[in-house]
């Protein structure tokens, strides 16, 4: 099965009103943002979405809000991950119609060895015909997807790509140098994004993206074609706010992005708080000069 996950995707946020319930409208407003804004496929309930706060019943709400504004006009991934594998692979049974492929992060906490891992994501894979995205991401799971893991992995037809945030350049790219052609490769940190295109990765799963799709999606496109030039100057026009986006956790800073631009407000739910006032200004006075510019 060939990766069908290429260029920007967004990990979408899940907004909330005043009194933290999802705010819908928003979300097909952040949906619609995404489609003019040249994005390429979205990603549904990842870390980004809060998905650990939401119940299962409102993940699959989120999830069908999403399908019915974009009415197939992006490719749709949902997050389906943990650290439980039989509870993992009895959820992806019960993955809707309309979704293009599945973002799986490794297990979390429970810090299985590498051949753990592998057993784990053997088995989600036969509870789905549907492509699997995998997502190393060691800062939230506390164990790293090792190379020679994710190149034994790919050798399991729906495993199509791998989410790669390891923040270890030699990491991703002793994987770029051995995939086999049909294995995508897609940067899981924004800052990387631009170098890992240029070093052979096949997009990226973007938190900035929410916001700026429009600059976002030219940079990544720019660096798949080779014009570096262009992807370079969006990459540093980029960098400041994609740092201040991070600087307190995701995604505190990216919604007051999303708040500027008159998108959704920036509630969101325990055990995330709001950014510092401090940085909340400095994020959108640089949201105004991106926006305005």
């Amino acid at each position: 099965m060939n990766n069908p996950f290429i260029g920007s995707g967004v990990a979408l946020v899940t907004p909330f009103k005043n009194d933290f319930s999802i705010d819908f409208d928003a979300l097909k407003s952040l949906v619609r943002l995404q489609i003019s804004g040249g994005t390429d496929f979205l990603v549904v309930q990842g870390t980004t979405g809060e998905s650990p706060v939401l119940s299962a019943e409102e993940k699959q709400a989120v999830l069908q809000c999403v399908l019915e504004e974009n009415d197939g006009k992006l490719k749709v991934v949902y997050g389906v991950g943990g650290n439980n594998t039989l509870a993992v692979g009895s959820a992806l049974k019960q993955v809707p119609k309309g979704v293009d492929g599945i973002l799986s992060v490794s297990p979390y906490y429970n810090k299985p060895i590498q051949r753990g891992i592998i057993e784990h994501y053997k088995h989600i894979s036969t509870c789905t015909d549907l492509p699997i995205i995998l997502y190393n991401v060691p800062g939230r799971t506390g164990s790293n997807v090792l190379p020679e893991t994710t190149l034994a992995l790919a050798e399991i037809p729906n495993i199509v790509a791998m989410k790669e945030a390891s923040g270890n350049m030699e990491q991703i790219m002793e994987i770029i140098r051995l995939r086999k052609p049909d294995f995508g490769v897609l940067s899981g940190d924004d800052a990387l994004t631009m170098p890992l295109i240029a070093a052979g990765a096949d997009g990226v799963i973007s938190v900035v993206a929410n916001a700026f799709p429009e600059k976002f999606s030219r940079m990544v496109h720019a660096s798949l074609e080779g014009d570096y030039d262009t992807a370079r100057k969006e990459h540093y026009d980029l960098l400041p706010i994609t740092k201040m986006f991070f600087e307190e956790g995701n995604p505190g800073g990216v919604k007051i992005a999303l708040r500027v631009r008159g998108i959704c407000s920036d509630v969101l739910r325990l055990p995330l708080v709001s950014v510092s006032e401090g940085l909340m200004e400095r994020i959108v006075l640089e949201t105004k000069r991106i926006v305005e510019k």
